[in-house]
């Protein structure tokens, strides 16, 4: 792995009055935090007898604490068992609405496409042409949300998936991922490309594919990540999750890294086995990205979902998506372009599932980023291994 820092990167440590304060409703943002330098014995020490006791991990990028209990993936579960995914996959499917050829749910029939294959989705959500409608009523407040949704296919093949295909193929997807950014952002503000993985995820469909809504809000996640990375740049005078790249290189929590890109499970992370993935220079937007750049991109994401597939042993479900600097006439050089991971799994069989005290108070995850990052890197090492 690659392991040496950027050049003029600043080792910030936080200042000697302790952690940030915990947020409260009433602030859009606390002030953002510095960097503590996590490299060396001591800090190990300190995480190692940490990850001992429930503890709580600070966000930065949303500005909010997650709730880590290691412990409790040792207690008896009697719940709900995931049943194995269907084996075999036809590479060619008759009934599917998305394979080549066969005619979509609205009638219309699919081009017999090569590669990839975008499409405005039959179903959409956002609608480019609803009437500007505002309701504002004391506490009551809405308004008509313009955009549109993009259905993307990765492969004409129905059993591929993003790990199985080879490289140029990958590259395909990455490269229609930054032309429709492109495209979509001439007319809306926040364009978000995503995938949903297999039927435990809500994908309607198994033909490998993603989607792309775009609207002319800033959603609610969106504007919070927009909020904590201006307000740190304009503390810090750095760029966030740069800075955050810096501080994990070589660290406990990366599972794979090239010269481009870093694939780390968040310190904060809230999901399993959720992995961060970002890319170590400046980059605003999908379309910044270079050619070589895009290569590496198309390699570590191969690696990173092979790793998943291999955790278990099973094609693994998972959420993923890009966060990218919002279309606006302003400047965004405080953004950073990265990729969110969310997989739900626990085990082959047993998911996490988000209720109770995640959904009243704050997120809690059963085991520690450290351990999901050392057991995602064995796959990744297995499969390696296992490679001919």
């Amino acid at each position: 792995m690659t392991t040496q820092r950027r050049q003029g990167s600043r080792d910030r440590r936080r200042p000697a009055s302790g952690p940030p304060p915990d947020p409260s409703p009433a602030s859009s943002a606390a002030p953002a935090p510095s960097v503590e330098t996590t490299a060396g014995p001591e800090t190990a020490g300190r995480l190692a007898a940490l990850a001992r006791e429930p503890h709580r991990r600070y966000n930065p990028l949303l500005d909010e604490w997650v709730l880590v209990s290691a412990e409790r993936t040792r207690r008896p579960w009697q719940g709900r068992q995931e049943p194995p995914a269907a084996g075999s996959v036809l590479a060619y499917d008759p009934t599917c609405y998305l394979c080549p050829g066969n005619k979509r749910a609205n009638g219309e029939i699919n081009p017999d496409y090569p590669t990839t294959f975008v499409f405005t989705n039959d179903f959409a959500a956002l609608r480019p042409d609803s009437d500007a409608i505002a309701f504002d009523d004391g506490l009551l407040r809405a308004e008509v949300e313009p955009g549109t949704c993009r259905v993307l296919t990765f492969s004409r093949r129905h059993d591929l998936t993003l790990a199985a295909m080879t490289e140029p193929e990958v590259r395909a997807v990455i490269d229609l991922w930054a032309e429709q950014t492109a495209e979509l952002g001439e007319r809306y503000q926040w364009i978000q490309v995503f995938e949903n993985r297999g039927e435990m995820m809500g994908a309607s469909n198994a033909h490998p594919h993603g989607q792309i809504w775009a609207g002319k809000a800033l959603p609610h996640d969106a504007a919070r990540e927009d909020r904590t990375q201006l307000a740190y740049h304009a503390e810090q005078g750095g760029l966030l999750l740069l800075d955050y790249v810096d501080q994990e290189i070589g660290g406990p929590r990366v599972v794979d890294e090239n010269d481009e890109w870093l694939a780390v499970v968040p310190f904060w992370a809230a999901w399993p086995y959720e992995t961060l993935l970002i890319p170590r220079h400046p980059t605003r937007r999908l379309p910044d990205l270079g050619g070589p750049q895009r290569d590496a991109l198309a390699r570590i994401v191969i690696r990173l979902l092979g790793a998943y597939d291999d955790l278990f042993g099973i094609s693994f479900p998972y959420s993923m998506g890009w966060h990218q600097a919002p279309s606006r006439q302003q400047d965004e050089d405080h953004w950073q372009l990265h990729a969110h991971f969310f997989p739900p799994l626990l085990s082959a069989t047993v998911r996490k599932f988000m209720v109770g005290y995640e959904l009243l108070a704050e997120t809690q995850r059963d085991l520690t980023a450290e351990q999901a990052a050392e057991r995602l890197r064995a796959a990744l090492s297995r499969r390696a291994t296992a490679a001919p």
